[in-house]
């Protein structure tokens, strides 16, 4: 048995199970286990983990303004927390290892006291290789049901969805190494797709029904686009509660960790699919067969009306100065990347672009399709292939500004698949270093040491920099501390607000959002790539109690 990496053996496992629903009153306890669990996908049997079972985990229905306590068992073999994402909780309940906690080993026990502030749709999963653990089923959904009656419009039925993605190679999942984190560049990219924990899940509508679609993304790397061809989608909400203005939409993008609640209304009868679609491909993500039964009441006139939410509307009104005032804080986001081929000694070398091999130069130097870093494919001597575009429009220096042409995998700025599979599975904490850079100064200083006051708003600067070895989409997010509005993306203020915990930052982007501070402790932010939060990308903040006069 290899014991470099973690057990793939299925023998003996209990079979994974549906997950349950549960619904949690004010002051209920939960147990909570996570464990090894055997999970069928399509013609192979894979080791998995799960919650009580489960992939994903039970769905927590709780009412806002409650709180609960979970105790959590760890029935893994290495350490764990729970971290309850998108929640402004009590900071010594939020899930980070050696910070909030300690970390609860193999057979240890830990209790959370939980907060439910906000409406709308949270997650919960580990905080210690995540890129392992969550990966591997480590997950579950939370809805917070709101206190007021109307806050969301009328829906038939809810349908609460995890979109996720595994590697599979020779029947087994991918192995994960036991003392290091791979796939650093890009994060790990799966080859079937998981939605519910199911691979080819079948949903059953009745004509007229508008079923309320909770998605949350939970894979490692891969960003979702959404939709169901031939039906109506309207979304509503987004990571924590409802948004500025419903709207029509003909698809929802959703990043790594991030949330969106959608509407969907069938309205005959035939066969429909979940998909998601990339500039070259669809997957198939679940179908939907919808009967001829009519869904009674009918709801078609008021999924007609697009509601204004009046709390955001008023923030609206307040955001003028905010617009306008610099950035309290600012931060740069810029990869190192080791070149594992670079020669030893001085001499000539071949460099190509690992996305865009046919990218290649006689020096070092970024691609001019990407901006990547090249990198060293061949000794001295040796004559680029056939095809070639040899040393045409490289750049041999550091300032590319935004002139990034992307190419059909990493259009609009995401890269939606992994074009470098070999280069990525070979990088590692070690070789790919993922930096968060404070530039609030004009100086990059290393670490971040941001200091605030619960009751203040603090408005963000965040640039993915395209002077960097590897630029390339990420999901910024910040744990409890507050919540946080989109402000503008490079420099556009953003049409339709909600309130969020986590914004997907495209490669070459700049993002300034507005920080609303609530919760005193010491908080992580972070990249949700797991691989990159592995890889560096990541630091802690500290938010003082305001003082009372």
């Amino acid at each position: 048995m290899d014991t470099t990496v973690f057990s793939t053996d299925v023998t003996d496992l209990p079979a994974a199970t549906r997950p349950e629903v549960i619904e949690l009153g004010d002051g209920d306890e939960l147990h909570v286990r996570p464990g090894p669990v055997a999970q069928r996908l399509g013609d192979h049997t894979v080791r998995m983990l799960g919650y009580n079972g489960s992939i994903p985990g039970p769905t927590l229905r709780v009412r806002q303004g409650s709180e609960v306590v979970v105790h959590v068992t760890n029935g893994t073999d290495l350490d764990t927390t729970v971290h309850w994402h998108g929640l402004r909780l009590e900071n010594r309940f939020d899930g980070v290892p050696h910070e909030t906690q300690a970390p609860i080993p193999p057979g240890g026990e830990f209790t959370y006291r939980i907060q439910f502030p906000d409406p709308g749709l949270y997650w919960y999963h580990p905080h210690i290789r995540e890129d392992v653990t969550q990966e591997l089923g480590l997950y579950g959904s939370i809805l917070v049901e709101p206190t007021e009656p109307a806050y969301w419009p009328p829906a038939h039925r809810d349908v609460v969805l995890t979109l996720d993605d595994l590697l599979l190679e020779d029947g087994v999942i991918a192995p994960f190494s036991r003392t290091e984190t791979n796939y650093a560049a890009m994060g790990r990219y799966g080859n079937v797709m998981l939605t519910g924990g199911e691979t080819a899940p079948a949903f059953r509508a009745r004509t007229g029904e508008v079923v309320r679609l909770w998605l949350t993304n939970t894979a490692n790397s891969r960003v979702f686009r959404v939709t169901v061809p031939g039906a109506r989608m309207k979304l509503v909400g987004g990571d924590s509660g409802r948004v500025e203005h419903e709207q029509f939409v003909d698809d929802v993008v959703l990043a790594p960790s991030e949330r969106g609640v959608v509407d969907v209304l069938f309205d005959r009868p035939g066969e429909f699919a979940l998909e998601h679609h990339t500039p070259n491909r669809t997957h198939r993500l679940a179908a939907i067969t919808v009967t001829g039964e009519v869904a009674e009441p009918s709801l078609a006139d008021q999924f007609e009306v697009l509601r204004t939410a009046p709390e955001l509307a008023e923030e609206r009104a307040g955001l003028g100065r905010w617009l306008a005032a610099p950035p309290d804080k600012t931060l740069a986001i810029v990869a190192e990347m080791d070149d594992p081929g670079a020669p030893a000694a001085a001499g000539p070398a071949i460099y190509a672009c690992p996305m865009h091999p046919e990218v290649v130069s006689d020096e070092p130097g970024r691609c001019p399709e990407c901006g990547m870093k090249l990198m060293a494919t061949a000794p001295a001597g040796a004559t680029p292939g056939h095809g070639m575009r040899h040393g045409q429009g490289v750049e041999h220096g550091h300032d590319m500004g935004h002139a990034h042409h992307h190419g059909s995998s990493t259009a609009d700025g995401i890269e939606w698949e992994d074009e470098m599979a070999e280069t990525n599975r070979a990088t590692t904490a070690e070789t790919m270093r993922w930096k968060l850079l404070d530039r609030t100064t004009g100086r990059d200083v290393l670490p971040v040491d941001w200091r605030f006051t619960a009751g203040q708003r603090v408005k963000i600067r965040l640039v993915n920099e395209m002077d960097s070895d590897h630029p390339m989409h990420h999901p910024f997010h910040i744990h409890g501390a507050g919540r946080f509005l989109v402000l503008t993306r490079d420099g556009v203020p953003e049409p339709n607000l909600v309130w969020k915990d986590t914004v997907l930052i495209p490669t070459g982007q700049t993002v300034d959002i507005l920080l609303d501070v609530t919760n005193p402790g010491l908080w992580m932010a972070h990249c949700h790539i797991a691989e990159h939060l592995h890889s560096g990308m990541m630091f802690s903040f500290t938010v003082d109690r305001a003082t009372t006069s």
